[in-house]
């Protein structure tokens, strides 16, 4: 099931996604009746680095011993098919397609056993880092830094599912999450002995290989197999 987040002239809607149309309790609503939107409200991104093993060797890392993390605020997240606005302050903004959970109530010290009672499902969020700034929080934690949807998948192993990402149609990313040192429930477990998660907070699993710069004018494609498609422009 894909549940999405959508605009409507009725309000802000939740239902589910098939095959453009958007189901909700009392009505349903066609592809012309409705703008996507994140479709979660995180109270924040919690957000892995340096997890898999290509990326590591091409910007030359250490390879953790334990996940890597860092976190986006609320004000991060960004709607699916709603242009990026490109911050003045970077003249290097670069995108990372990655995988993420979206956690579906409130939580803590949960056993890796016990994920899946936990997960709402799978969605996508685009790491935008603006590389040219000092440190970590400046580089990644901006407005609009986490496009995030396009909706979030309930049913699906997130373990061995191919990714792409293209950049006005040409392939730029390209892997598959069995490749990841911590896999998803090792990462969420992990997390969950530090933090209490909410319902709706996002949990993103790091990038592939070949993240890179955007331009004004391009558009960004992030597939990952079994999910779907987050689809920016970059302004």
């Amino acid at each position: 099931m894909k549940l999405t987040r959508i605009e409507t002239t009725d309000g802000i809607k939740t239902g589910e996604y098939v095959d453009g149309t958007v189901i909700t309790d009392d009505d349903r609503y066609e592809p012309t009746e409705y703008e996507l939107l994140s479709p979660c409200e995180p109270s924040a991104c919690f957000c892995v680095g340096r997890n898999f093993g290509e990326k590591v060797d091409q910007m030359e890392y250490d390879v953790p011993e334990e996940p890597d993390f860092f976190i986006k605020p609320p004000i991060a997240v960004h709607a699916p098919e709603t242009p990026i606005q490109r911050p003045d302050f970077t003249s290097e903004l670069t995108y990372a397609g990655e995988l993420a959970a979206v956690i579906d109530r409130e939580c803590s010290h949960v056993p890796k056993s016990d994920i899946n009672t936990v997960v709402r499902g799978y969605t996508i969020l685009n790491d935008l880092d603006a590389l040219d700034q000092p440190r970590r929080t400046a580089r990644k934690a901006f407005d609009g830094s986490a496009p995030l949807g396009p909706w979030i998948e309930t049913d699906i192993d997130p373990v061995g599912i191919e990714m792409q990402t293209t950049i006005n149609g040409e392939q730029r990313q390209s892997d598959n999450t069995d490749r990841m040192f911590f896999k998803p429930a090792e990462i969420i477990s992990f997390l969950s002995e530090r933090f209490t998660f909410r319902s709706g907070d996002v949990i993103s699993f790091g990038s592939p290989a070949n993240p890179g710069l955007l331009e004004p004018g391009d558009e960004i494609e992030i597939t990952y197999e079994g999910i779907g498609t987050l689809r920016n422009t970059v302004q």
